[in-house]
Parts: structure tokens; sequence; C-alpha cells
């Protein structure tokens, strides 16, 4: 299929998401411009109905805050069963949102089964936005709240050697980012990272961000407005550190069990699976999954459909062999 105004060919979509995408181009248009930043932001509210989600679902949420790197204060919030004791698995969670948009609370509720299911404690970090804060503030905020878990973790119910981050589209990046941090530091032990079609390269290079340019959710000109938001004139150059950038990354060994997926037809594909590929050439163990069909997070936007459960699915096998 090739894209509408352009010669450049691109998988189709799933048709049960394609039906999706028609339904939502009036709400979600498929390129973010630097001007929409702010008025976007004030339309995705401050996290209150998802703290209600998780409620509903018997999980008690309250904040705290940790210290950054900088002197000044990282929010937060600590989602946990009702009634939960005893020290298990912990999960560090990364917000999504194109580096710009975004609260602590976003996505949480993809770790609502497994919190249930474990009777485990997630952390999730509210880490500071871009352009007001460039990186590194974004990285070195989740990395402050890392160490924080991790310092606390026998207070929060969390058994330190069953540790794993997690997180999506840009704190799916975000996440990698900080895992590599942890392996330079020698900051806390993970037991695995969790990357949900993760935000890794600033370079506008590959096929998948030339495919996907004015169509879609998270298309090549919102990706331009995320990176230039975060990294500024340095974008695309050699001045961008591998921590906000982790596809620049020439080593990647030394990293913990790493799961990747992404869909055929979304900016990300090329490269997510380029990460996969190196963390295996370094020796380590990676799972990739790349549906077929799928746009950017089509699992968030379009939960009911066939791909979007086999994406979930394959998730929670990867988490049961991980954690057995």
């Amino acid at each position: 299929m090739k894209n509408a105004g352009t010669a450049i060919p691109r998988p189709p979509f799933d048709p049960e998401l394609e039906a999706a995408l028609e339904s939502l181009a009036a709400q979600l248009p498929p390129t973010i411009t630097p001007e929409m930043i702010h008025p976007l932001r004030q339309t995705m509210g401050d996290g209150a109905d998802a703290r209600q989600a998780l409620v509903r679902r018997g999980l008690e949420v309250r904040d705290v805050t940790a210290p950054s790197s900088d002197g000044g204060a990282i929010p937060l919030s600590i989602v946990q069963p009702a009634g939960h004791v005893g020290a298990g698995v912990g999960f560090y969670y990364v917000h999504g949102g194109g580096m710009v948009f975004g609260d602590r609370l976003g996505g949480v509720e993809v770790l609502a089964d497994w919190l249930l299911r474990y009777d485990a404690v997630a952390v999730s970090v509210g880490y500071r936005l871009a352009p007001e804060h460039p990186d590194p503030a974004p990285v070195e905020d989740c990395y402050a709240g890392l160490v924080w878990t991790a310092e606390h973790a026998e207070e929060l119910g969390i058994d330190a050697g069953r540790l794993v981050i997690a997180g999506s589209s840009a704190g799916g990046g975000l996440a990698a980012g900080t895992t590599l941090l942890a392996r330079d530091r020698c900051g806390p032990a993970l037991a695995g990272q969790l990357l949900m079609y993760p935000m890794l390269d600033d370079r506008d290079d590959t096929a998948s961000t030339r495919q996907i340019d004015g169509v879609g959710v998270w298309d090549r000109g919102s990706n331009r407005t995320g990176w230039s938001a975060l990294l500024g004139d340095r974008r695309g150059s050699d001045e961008v550190s591998v921590y906000a950038a982790p596809a620049r990354a020439g080593d990647l060994s030394g990293l913990p069990p790493t799961f990747i997926d992404c869909g055929s037809a979304e900016v990300f594909r090329d490269e997510d699976i380029a990460y996969a590929s190196g963390i295996w050439a370094a020796g380590g163990q990676a799972e990739l999954h790349v549906w077929p069909g799928g746009f950017h997070a089509f699992d968030a936007f379009a939960p009911h459909t066939t791909l979007a459960k086999d994406m979930t699915g394959a998730r929670d096998q990867w988490i049961d062999r991980l954690l057995s």
C-alpha cells in the first residue's frame, strides 16, 4: 500500500485496525506539530480518570516524591493491590507521550492484571517533559526514580531481585535509556525490561519513518516534533547521548532479559527491530514481536481488536516466563 500523496509503499494496516483508525482520525491527527503540544496537553487532563480506573480494579494509589539529580523533586505514584503485604514482584513504569505529553498514571492500567496476579507493586515516574525540560532531564528523572525505588524496595513491599522496568512509546525509549544508565553506573539490578513500541532513534533515517508519513498514529512529522522538543538543534547530530536515544548505543551487552513489540506499520518498527538485533549480537536475551498491520500503540487505541488481544497476550506470556 502507498501513503497518500507519496510513491513510497508501506505495509497495509490490519483491516480491523484500519476501521479503528478511521474513527480516531477525527480526534487525533496523524501529525503533531510543535504548536499543538500545549493545546493537546490541556485536553488530556491530569490523570484523575486513570487513577479512578485503577481503584475500580481493586488497586490502591498513593503519591510520593523522590529527589532529582539537580535538587528538585520527582513525583512518583505507587500502585498496588489493596491489602498488599510482604515483598514480591515490582514494576517500575515510564509513561509514553512522545517526550512532550502524558502523566505518571497514564498507561499504568497495562500493568493492572500483573499487579493483581502477582500481588505486585508498581512505581510510576512523573518525569519532566520537553520542551520545557530537554534532555537529559527526562532520562535522569527516570533513573533517579529507579534508584529511589530500589533503595526503598523493602518498605514498598518489593523484592529488589524481582524488579522489572517497563515503558511504552517514549516511555519505552526512556526505560531503555534508564536501563543503560543502570548498567553503566552500576545502579539497580533489573530482572527484565519490557519495551512496548519504544521510541529509540532520533536520526529519522529508517525505512519505517519514511513509510509512515501523514498516516496512522504518531507519524514521521510527530516523531520529529518529539525529538526536536527533547534535543533541540542536536537532533540527528553526533552530540546526542545513547541514554537519550538508545538506538545509538554501540554496546548492548550486560542488559537484562528484554521484551520488545511494535507494529509493522509504525514509525518505530525498524529501530525496534535493530535494538533487539543489537542485544542478540551482544549475546543477550531479547524477545521481539512485530505485529502485522499494526499502527503505533494500537493495543491502547483499539483494545477490542484481535491483533491487540494477541499483542497483550504475548506480553503476558513473557512476564509469566520471566517471573516463574
